[in-house]
């Protein structure tokens, strides 16, 4: 008996190792620029994206548009669809369900999440999750107040954080962003964006407290590069170590940075002829341990940019993200922003 079982051993021990599978779970955060519906709002300001506005926003281009999104999410996840996919500026739930429901996207099966945010306009923040993957747990919408003795111009989006289980049994808490816009000007508008900056900090702190495992991401657009304020010194997002050892599993670190850094013409937003960051992936050092069941890396995360989601640009030369709009002019495109991608390694 002894001998028989020292004989199968090594089989055992391959066959308990295969007992644990791997699954690529890719994430995504995507400016989808104005997904409006073509129908009025009485509570918002949405007259721009009617029939009758001053874009002549219709159904047509309202379904183009729908099956332009899903396209790109579709190809992101090189025909699987992403575990989780972060959207900025969409309208309403109606938007969402269409999106999921009635556009080439029906077939991939996502539920979504939503804030109802004070935006005079109507735009939120949104997560599209495939719930084999994801287990929804929680979700709530965290308000951002007007900062004391400021004038804001508009109320901004509310921060999304969603919980949910994954397949190793253990939470993920995401949080969904898009930071007070530069209008006015990067200077001027600053303090809003840094006002948002810290309530985030806030939830995510609160987050590492209540978690005995805490496993952050967050996305979004913060109107913001890598370099300013709001990320390197409210959020602390930090580089990766190259040395794991330096890890330090509660902080905050930007899978992208340094690559906006080094990398000539990288970014997900084009201003002025200038590639930018204003897209981001940031994940607490948790998800960044060599031997976590759960885990990313820098040389796991980009930004996507197919040549279908670019186009010439005429002023300043080069290439630009082939947008829904260029100012007034409809150019049936995708969006401003260029998706930002990461991809974790999930053992279960």
């Amino acid at each position: 008996m002894l001998l028989l079982l020292f004989l199968l051993y090594p089989f055992l021990l391959l066959r308990g190792q295969a007992g644990r599978d791997t699954l690529a779970f890719r994430v995504v955060s995507y400016n989808v620029e104005n997904l409006f519906d073509y129908r009025h709002d009485t509570l918002k300001n949405d007259h721009e994206f009617l029939p009758d506005g001053i874009r002549h926003w219709n159904y047509t281009k309202y379904k183009k548009k729908l099956n332009a999104i899903a396209r790109v999410i579709t190809a992101i996840g090189n025909w699987a669809p992403p575990a989780l996919v972060a959207l900025c500026e969409v309208e309403n739930d109606s938007v969402l369900r269409d999106l999921t429901k009635r556009s080439i996207l029906r077939e991939s099966q996502y539920r979504y999440v939503m804030t109802a945010s004070p935006d005079l306009r109507g735009i939120d923040v949104a997560l599209l999750y495939q719930r084999d993957q994801f287990k929804l747990l929680s979700y709530q919408s965290i308000r951002i107040p007007n900062a004391s003795g400021k004038r804001r111009f508009s109320p901004t989006r509310d921060i999304l954080h969603v919980s949910g289980l994954l397949l190793t049994q253990d939470t993920l808490d995401v949080f969904i962003t898009h930071f007070p816009s530069r209008s006015g000007g990067a200077k001027e508008s600053e303090p809003y964006r840094l006002l948002a900056a810290r309530r985030l900090r806030s939830a995510v702190d609160s987050i590492s407290l209540h978690r005995r495992h805490p496993q952050i991401l967050i996305m979004g657009d913060f109107n913001d590069y890598p370099d300013n304020k709001s990320i390197r010194e409210v959020l602390s997002a930090q580089d990766p170590p190259h040395d794991k050892n330096l890890l330090q599993l509660h902080s905050l670190y930007h899978l992208l940075a340094r690559k906006a850094a080094t990398q000539k013409q990288f970014g997900s937003y084009k201003y002025r002829g200038e590639w930018g960051l204003l897209d981001h992936i940031i994940v607490s050092g948790t998800l960044l341990h060599p031997s976590a069941d759960f885990r990313t890396d820098e040389d796991k995360a980009d930004i996507f940019r197919p040549a279908f989601l670019l186009t010439k640009d005429p002023k300043y030369g080069g290439k630009q993200p082939f947008r829904t709009y260029y100012g007034m002019k409809y150019q049936a495109g995708y969006s401003d922003h260029l998706p930002a991608w990461a991809e974790f390694r999930l053992i279960y």
